[in-house]
Parts: C-alpha cells; sequence; structure tokens
C-alpha cells in the first residue's frame, strides 16, 4: 500500500468511526486544532448522510418530525455506516433498526413505513424489462398450461403491512397533512412494481398475495390450483388463478411466459 492510499484508507477510516486512525497526519492551526479540523470533514459527511436518508425516507420523517428524525438519522449512521461506493443504497437497513430497538419498536408504523418507502425507491431503481401482453397467453396450449412459470419485472415485490402505510404515504406525497396512523386486525398484502419511469402498488386479497409469492418463487400454474384450494372450490380456481395471471400481465408486471 502506497502512502497515499494508507492516508486514504485512514481518513475513510476516520470519518466511518471518528477512531484515532488521523492522529499524526493532521497539523494544528492558530485558530484550529487538527481534531477540530478533522471535525469539520466528520460533521460534512455525516450531514451528506443525513441529507441521503432524507431524500429515501421523507414520508417517514414527515411522521417523526426533524428532531426526532435527525436523532434517528444519526444513531441509524452509527449503528450501520455507510459501506457502498454510491450513497443512493445508504439506508437499507432502517427498517430493521426501526422494529428492533427502542423506542421505535413500539411504533411499528415507523419500521413499516420505512420499509414500504424502501421498496419504492427500489421499484424505481430496479433494471429495465421488456413485459408481455395478454395476447401471449394465447400461444399456450391447454396441455401447457399446468407447467406454465411467469417471469416477473425485477421491479415486482411483495409486502405485508399491519399499519395504514399506502394511504399515510400517499397523503404525505400530495404535501397533505397525513391521518392518524391505524392498524389493521389482520396483515394486509401488497404488491409494488414499476411501469416506464412510475411506481405503482396496490393492495391484493389474501389468495393472489399467496399465488403472487409463489409464482415468485418459482412454482407453477398447476401448483397455484393446487395451493388455491384452500380458499376456493377445485372447480374454480383454474379461473381464479387465470384472472391473476391476466391482471399482473395487464399490470405490467410480467416479463415472460414459460412452458
Amino acid at each position: 500500500m502506497t502512502a497515499l492510499e494508507q492516508l486514504q484508507t485512514d481518513f475513510q477510516n476516520y470519518l466511518l468511526t471518528l477512531g484515532n486512525s488521523m492522529d499524526g497526519h493532521i497539523l494544528g492551526t492558530t485558530k484550529f486544532g487538527s481534531q477540530e479540523r478533522l471535525a469539520i470533514y466528520a460533521d460534512a459527511y455525516r450531514l451528506r448522510l443525513l441529507e441521503a436518508l432524507e431524500d429515501n425516507y421523507p414520508a417517514l420523517h414527515t411522521l417523526l418530525g426533524d428532531e426526532e428524525f435527525d436523532r434517528l438519522g444519526r444513531r441509524y449512521i452509527d449503528a450501520h455506516p455507510s459501506t457502498h461506493p454510491s450513497i443512493r443504497w445508504f439506508g437499507h437497513k432502517m427498517h430493521e433498526l426501526l422494529r428492533e430497538e427502542t423506542p421505535y419498536r413500539d411504533q411499528r408504523v415507523l419500521s413499516e413505513m420505512a420499509l414500504f418507502e424502501w421498496t419504492l425507491r427500489g421499484a424505481f431503481d430496479a433494471a429495465d424489462g421488456s413485459v408481455c401482453a395478454v395476447d401471449d397467453m394465447t400461444g399456450v396450449t391447454p396441455e401447457a398450461w399446468p407447467n406454465m412459470r411467469l417471469q416477473f419485472h425485477p421491479s415486482v415485490a411483495r409486502l405485508d403491512l399491519v399499519w395504514n402505510v399506502p394511504a399515510l404515504w400517499k397523503l404525505i406525497d400530495q404535501d397533505k397533512a397525513p391521518d392518524k396512523p391505524e392498524a389493521e386486525e389482520y396483515p394486509a398484502s401488497w404488491v409494488i412494481w414499476r411501469q416506464e419511469l412510475r411506481q405503482y402498488y396496490r393492495s391484493v386479497t389474501v389468495d393472489e398475495g399467496w399465488a403472487l409469492d409463489a409464482m415468485l418463487d418459482g412454482q407453477n400454474f398447476g401448483d397455484i390450483c393446487d395451493g388455491l384450494c384452500e380458499w376456493l372450490d377445485e372447480r374454480n380456481v383454474a379461473v381464479r388463478a387465470a384472472g391473476f395471471l391476466k391482471q399482473w400481465i395487464n399490470d405490467g408486471m410480467v416479463t415472460s411466459i414459460e412452458t
């Protein structure tokens, strides 16, 4: 390692840990000591990370308010220093911190909001992919339907949420005052995806959520029909499953049909 590489490594370690790796590298002046000069860079770095968190979690920021979000952000920076070359990915464990640590774990709406916002960002940044049309299903012979599988757009993601997070997020995104957070008796199923440059999300029924999870996991149409028997009469499952497939294709969630 060259002297320059060592200096860069020491400086990075200082910014990440605020340790003593830069001792001896920086001289003080008559106005500022060496630690004060280093602190200028450390403060600027942390402020930039806070800005990134604010950008990734605007609705969470609104729910918490400026002061509490600032405290949360600094706590997150200490617990999960940035490790990715791109600042875009800083904050990916926010929902875990909110779910597991006090006092936030007593307000589950916060962790669910963080998860929802991060998933929306992930959908926006997901790779592009061409999507199918419903007419593509006409080429599948009746004999091939049981073994048919779908490949989904990289942006497609499934969430189960107890709190009314999507409704709160929508109001905040429209610069409106959010309603009071409310919890459902049972988790609600949601799907998030992207078409071109726009993100979409919608609620799904329990059986559609299960079917989508199974298809995302690689199960075929026959498997879906078998599983849907938990909710439907055997005579109706094929029509129900085919309706799901048509909806997913119309939504722009499917990139290919494999038989």
